[in-house]
């Protein structure tokens, strides 16, 4: 144990700093470049505290991706299965992704940049956010509620309308709140699902 760790008290609460330390760090540096040292310095914890919660940084780091990826799907599917029409659906999901994004920045973003490095990874389920996207298509299809089409193209292609913004606004090129945008999302992925 450093003389650091010796003179800091034991944290209380230690799992949130630590989590919210080590977004900040994984944003702002990456993952690879973020010390688990640096991770504790910043959340004002023992490195010693953030062992007792991680193995260490790449858990850590995959465990802060899947936590918010679930959500997502979990929203998704929330959105999907309330009673509507499809718009009413689509600007459900919309707001939803807008309001997480607006309410938890550090975590929204951190998925999105995270998503080629992490993604890869998670195996295929019938509730990752893609995955309930691309049932929700095949089953409009199916029902002849839009036309016929590849569902994996036509949810990436939906899914790319919030993301990609939600990118252009990690790197300041889309000011303001995430959900000043909703209308236009909207919009725009119901003309990919309309569209022949």
């Amino acid at each position: 144990m450093s003389v650091t760790e010796q003179k800091r008290p034991r944290a209380r609460n230690a799992r949130p700093k630590i989590e919210k330390a080590a977004l900040e760090l994984f944003i702002r540096e990456g993952v690879d470049a973020a010390t688990t040292r640096e991770i504790a310095d910043v959340a004002g914890v023992s490195e010693g505290a953030l062992y007792r919660h991680y193995k260490g940084k790449d858990e850590l780091a995959v465990a802060l991706f899947m936590d918010t990826h679930n959500r997502l799907g979990e929203m998704m599917a929330s959105a999907f299965l309330s009673d509507g029409t499809i718009e009413e659906k689509v600007r459900g999901a919309v707001t939803a992704y807008c309001a997480f994004a607006d309410e938890d920045w550090l975590s929204f973003s951190y998925h999105l940049v995270s998503l080629n490095r992490y993604l890869p990874h998670d195996t295929r389920r019938d509730d990752d956010p893609v995955s309930v996207v691309e049932k929700l298509i095949e089953h409009l299809m199916d029902t002849g509620d839009i036309p016929k089409g590849d569902p994996a193209i036509m949810a990436a292609m939906s899914l790319g309308v919030v993301m990609q913004s939600g990118l252009n606004k990690i790197y300041n090129r889309l000011p303001g709140p995430f959900s000043q945008h909703i209308e236009t999302f909207t919009r725009t992925i119901l003309a990919i699902l309309y569209q022949k």
